[in-house]
């Protein structure tokens, strides 16, 4: 057989085994792993002493993003080149229904944002603003074209927040047609009146962001939307989920059956509160929704990673600037007013690697579920993408596990000025990644182009299997 490219020798890692083989790729998937395959002919890339992970799956990122009176720094450009960089070959962003729109022209901006401006492959999950009944069948809509997902906030009132009512009839639809609730889940009006009262009597620090969101504020929402779940029949997903309080909600729903799933990111498992006690206004790039925990909650995430009560580890990338204008000082002198959202994108795989895998908290092979895998499945791209399997895309990481190097925004890649992880060693480096058996990253020279990510049509998945 005549391979177009072979990897060679490397350790390849799925989510439930590990095996030193070749992989051979003819176009854009790969065709067979096996041990000495036939190379005459191919390009050859050796992955000896290497892992090969599947490209990873980042399912929640925010990329030119309205908020605040500004937008995220990241384009589809800039944050898809840096998420190559990172290991990450396919992100599934949110494209926004702005209130008393159609659903459809939402996607049609975000098409026109994304189209032929990406360097790996991408797909959307629509944000529903407003649903009355007379515009619920706009959803069937969307989910035959690819797009079987819909994100639902709690919080933000006057922007994104929707009510119960809202919530329950999206949920219901789902039962029909096939997609998936995803679910930001904080009491947005308790928030607001604590928000309120904090402006009042004088605290203005960004420290005052995580003070007026607390925990219990994120648990509450988290059994309201698996209360309205469980009444509607239908699996629903909590989307970046931080508070072990949180967590525990997730799990007894879950021990009694019930189809819940979620996900944290890397900035609930590596950073906390002292951050926002930073000198100055140090603390502002910090700021997002749900905010960081106290010292300590991060293990109670760690645990449920573990026990798998958390399914998926995303980013939630959405960054803005520390010191350029419309960034994160829009906030100084009002806490409320720090645009949310910090960069994550191209560090993902090598926090969880250097955090998780290397610190013992977990195999490599449940970091690769966690990952690739498991966001894959949920989110209806498996197994074109999340495995390394014959027909799968070629989608794929070489990964040296001894390589140490320091996080920095000057070495990174994302269109912003601070990382959250600014100075950190982390042993475990992407060194190659193939995008549909193109290289686009070969051993620290970059060769992604803006347009070779496509639109991915994604289909219903069945989530309840996965309990």
């Amino acid at each position: 057989m005549q391979f177009d490219k072979v990897i060679k020798g490397g350790a390849i890692v799925t989510a439930s085994d590990t095996t030193v083989a070749d992989i051979g790729i003819i176009g854009e998937v790969i065709s067979t792993i096996g041990l000495d395959l036939p190379d005459e002919g191919a390009q050859v890339i050796e992955a000896k002493g290497r892992y090969v992970f599947p490209g990873c799956v980042d399912v929640h990122t925010h990329l030119d993003m309205p908020f605040g009176g500004t937008f995220s720094s990241d384009n589809y450009e800039t944050g898809t080149a840096a998420a190559a960089w990172g290991g990450t070959t396919t992100l599934i962003d949110f494209a926004i229904q702005s209130r008393g729109k159609h659903l459809q022209e939402g996607l049609d901006a975000w098409h026109q944002k994304s189209q032929g401006n990406a360097f790996i492959d991408y797909s959307f999950h629509m944000i529903i603003s407003d649903l009355p009944e007379s515009r619920v069948e706009e959803m069937d809509r969307l989910v035959d074209q690819g797009v079987a997902s819909f994100k639902l906030f709690m919080a933000y009132p006057g922007v994104f927040m929707v009510d119960d009512a809202t919530m329950f009839r999206a949920l219901l639809r789902t039962r029909e047609n096939g997609g998936l609730i995803c679910v930001h889940a904080e009491n947005g009006g308790v928030i607001d009146v604590l928000v309120k009262q904090a402006l009042a009597q004088g605290h203005t620090a960004p420290k005052y962001h995580a003070l007026t969101r607390p925990m219990s504020a994120e648990a509450e929402a988290t059994r309201r939307a698996i209360f309205l779940a469980e009444l509607a029949g239908v699996p629903i997903y909590i989307v970046h989920l931080s508070a072990g309080d949180a967590l525990d909600a997730v799990a007894q729903a879950r021990e009694r059956g019930i189809p819940v799933f979620a996900e944290t990111c890397p900035q609930y498992l590596f950073l906390s509160y002292d951050d926002y006690e930073r000198p100055g206004f140090e603390g502002a790039k910090f700021v997002m929704s749900p905010p960081l925990r106290p010292k300590g909650n991060e293990e109670r995430l760690w645990r449920g990673l573990n026990s798998n009560n958390l399914q998926v580890v995303s980013t939630d990338h959405c960054p803005f600037c520390f010191d350029k204008p419309q960034g994160k000082r829009l906030g100084e002198g009002d806490f409320s007013q720090i645009p949310n959202g910090a960069p994550g994108v191209e560090t993902r795989l090598h926090l969880l690697y250097d955090g998780g895998v290397n610190q013992g908290r977990f195999s490599v092979n449940r970091m690769v579920d966690l990952l690739a895998t498991t966001p894959a499945r949920l989110f209806g791209l498996y197994p074109q993408k999340g495995t390394i399997a014959p027909g799968s895309d070629a989608d794929l990481v070489i990964f040296d596990p001894e390589k140490k190097h320091r996080i920095s925004h000057k070495t990174t890649h994302m269109n912003v000025d601070y990382s959250p992880y600014e100075g950190r060693e982390v042993t475990g480096a992407v060194e190659s990644v193939l995008l549909r058996g193109r290289v686009i990253l070969e051993k620290g020279t970059f060769a992604g182009r803006a347009g070779d990510g496509k639109f991915i049509k994604r289909s219903t998945s069945e989530p309840s299997s996965l309990l």
